[in-house]
């Protein structure tokens, strides 16, 4: 049965990236294969059929759909809003605009990358950064005429990788670990700094040779009905002023942070969208209708995440990914090596970066503090691991970004993607355990 677990949890694994790949709903995706794993498992499907405090497929399943929900509805909400009256008022155009003119059309994904690093190290959750620049990476890469397919890789290199993980981000990957090793959102900062630093300019250099070589090859962006529009001719609201949505965004976070923890992007959001009416209500189509579809789309954008954290409910609920954990946290050789393996791994089971931290962390920090492991080094090196594995296609970040809010498929934009998310951390993790062996910040 423990053979057939093992096969069944990493069965049901491939199983979820496999359909996602072929671009199968995942609200479909997500409960069947979870399913598989269930029963390869053994495990009851009903409660009904479970012996007392023994899990069953639904309501493990269903347990992690809405606790997701329940934790992250009004972020996913209120930024979906916040998108759709930027777009609507004029501003993320206007804002786009002012990029284009003083970067260059040559520096359009720069701006996209830039603009979702502000906001994600500002404090607005991962999950939502994508929904209020998005507006403006249409405008941006319609402007410059280059591939939309290449936009999920522009928002996610901004967004998961060296401002997720990094020193003092307010996101919850690096406050994680602080629970269980005594540390501060600063830990390590010196080299948070250096890897920050080289997974910013080598993943922005690889998504403009991607992009380069993608319109050598004739790829120019496609437009569709759906698009917000960017009409040279209409009057738009003054681009410094566009911004301050953004700014108020960032500054709330940053105030309200340590007193709200993530309640803090409910306020923060909100602040947004009441900036935005202020700066843009005369530019403004129709700002109801524009709240309108914000909500339509959160809700979709929330459903398809919580069904892959449903997956990961179930996942964690059958005795094979207890092995698996166990295996990962006993490897052998330099504690971080093993911690950044163990983390990782557990990370990409569950697609979720802050749930293969909740998981391996409880097991790891005890056994890697009574082996006299530098606290600061395990924290940053756990932190940036986090945020390589979980990437892979069936994560829920990747498949709101790609499918529901760029309305691309898996195969078009998850090679990009990954390229920046998944090998771009994987080899930011391996220099900062280079460097914290060498002594440095520590």
């Amino acid at each position: 049965m423990e053979a057939l677990g093992m096969i069944g949890l990493i069965g049901g694994l491939a199983l979820l990236i496999f359909l996602t790949m072929k671009g199968v709903n995942i609200l479909i995706v997500g409960p069947v294969s979870a399913l598989f794993v269930a029963l390869m498992s053994g495990m009851p499907l009903f409660a009904t059929l479970a012996e007392e405090g023994q899990a069953d497929f639904v309501s493990s399943y269903m347990g992690g759909f809405t606790s997701f929900i329940a934790s992250w509805y009004m972020m996913f909400l209120l930024g979906a809003v916040f998108g759709k009256v930027m777009e609507d008022s004029g501003a993320a155009d206007a804002v786009a605009k002012w990029f284009v003119d003083k970067m260059g059309m040559k520096f359009a994904a720069l701006a996209i990358v830039i603009a979702c690093a502000i906001l994600t190290y500002g404090g607005v959750s991962l999950f939502v950064v994508a929904f209020s620049v998005y507006p403006m990476a249409i405008s941006l890469f319609k402007q410059a005429d280059l591939p939309r397919r290449f936009i999920p890789a522009a928002l996610a290199l901004g967004s998961v990788t060296f401002t997720m993980t990094s020193a003092g981000s307010p996101e919850i990957q690096n406050w994680i670990p602080i629970k269980y090793l005594g540390t501060s959102p600063w830990a390590g900062w010196e080299v948070s700094a250096i890897v920050a630093v080289f997974m910013a300019v080598f993943g922005y250099w690889w998504l403009k040779r991607m992009i380069t070589k993608a319109v050598n090859k004739g790829e120019r962006f496609v437009g569709r009905d759906t698009d917000p529009t960017f009409d040279t001719t209409r009057k738009l609201p003054n681009p410094f002023l566009s911004m301050i949505p953004l700014v108020v965004v960032l500054v709330i976070s940053f105030i309200f942070h340590n007193k709200l923890a993530q309640s803090a992007l409910i306020v923060a959001l909100l602040g947004g969208i009441i900036a935005t009416y202020f700066v843009g209500r005369k530019y403004s189509a129709n700002f109801g209708t524009a709240i309108s579809a914000g909500t339509l789309g959160a809700i979709v954008a929330i459903g398809n995440t919580a069904a892959v954290v449903g997956f990961g409910g179930v996942a964690k609920a059958v005795p094979a990914f207890q092995m698996a954990v166990d295996a990962m946290t006993s490897i052998p050789g330099s504690p971080l090596i093993g911690a950044a393996i163990a983390v990782s791994v557990i990370a990409g089971m569950t697609g979720s970066a802050s749930g293969g931290q909740s998981i391996a962390l409880p097991l790891l920090a005890p056994h890697y503090m009574d082996m006299g492991v530098n606290p600061e080094a395990l924290h940053r090196v756990v932190a940036i691991s986090s945020g390589a594995l979980d990437s892979l296609p069936h994560n829920g970040y990747v498949v709101t970004t790609i499918q529901s809010i760029c309305g691309e498929s898996h195969r078009n934009a998850y090679g990009p993607v990954g390229a920046l998310t998944v090998i771009v951390p994987v080899i930011g993790v391996a220099i900062a355990i280079i460097l914290f062996s060498l002594g440095l910040g520590i």
